[in-house]
């Protein structure tokens, strides 16, 4: 479902990314593991296009993302992918409601639209009664959930996920971990997640290790 190949990142003189080939499959959870500067995150932003590779091919439902730009690289983000980071990145002036609907509204569905699929995804994920909570009105358990409807708003093909637990307490780090295993059975959704946690990287369908800017 999602192939990259041969992808090679500079910063400078600091070659970060050596030539890393990667293939995952729908309905998967794959962690990526290993120490800090062995190039994981790099990696995950270039997957997920928010940054690019210097040399390297990469293929969504064999679409050449590498071949996309501007605009047309944007809505096929927002269309295809999903985003979840170790902080929530929550507008602090909208509900929970109006946070998960945001990328429906940049998709150009409709608000009522927006709001049905994120009513039911704040439901599923036992948000119901926080939705027109603001984020400083939320733990931040239920905010990092109310993260993870926003990148599940458009169905996406997959969600990329940089240490989701990393800000949260060993209890909602649990509960997170078991999120995620439940959206991949009852939604068939991929995740491709960087973490340090070794419990989180355990209930995977696959650990990939990465050392020195290689995938070991």
């Amino acid at each position: 479902m999602l192939t990259a190949r041969n992808i090679h990142k500079k910063y400078g003189t600091l070659e970060v990314l050596k030539g890393v080939d990667i293939s995952i499959e729908s309905a998967k959870i794959i962690s990526i593991v290993g120490s800090s500067g062995a190039g994981k995150s790099t990696l995950l932003h270039i997957l997920g296009s928010l940054d690019t590779a210097d040399q390297g091919e990469i293929y969504l439902h064999n679409e050449a993302l590498h071949l996309l730009k501007g605009k047309k690289l944007a809505a096929f983000r927002n269309r295809h992918m999903g985003f979840v980071f170790q902080f929530h990145h929550l507008l602090p002036e909208f509900s929970a409601l109006e946070n998960v609907s945001v990328p429906a509204w940049i998709s150009k569905k409709s608000k009522k639209e927006a709001a049905t699929r994120a009513t039911e995804l704040l439901d599923m994920l036992g948000l119901k009664a926080r939705m027109h909570h603001k984020p400083q009105e939320m733990s931040g358990g239920e905010q990092q959930r109310v993260a993870v409807a926003r990148a599940l708003i458009n169905q996406p093909a997959i969600v990329f996920a940089d240490e989701p637990t990393g800000n949260l307490d060993s209890t909602h780090a649990k509960e997170l971990h078991q999120l995620l295993v439940s959206l991949r059975d009852n939604l068939q959704q991929t995740f491709l997640i960087v973490t340090h946690n070794e419990e989180l990287a355990a209930m995977s369908d696959a650990v990939l290790h990465m050392k020195d800017g290689r995938i070991m």
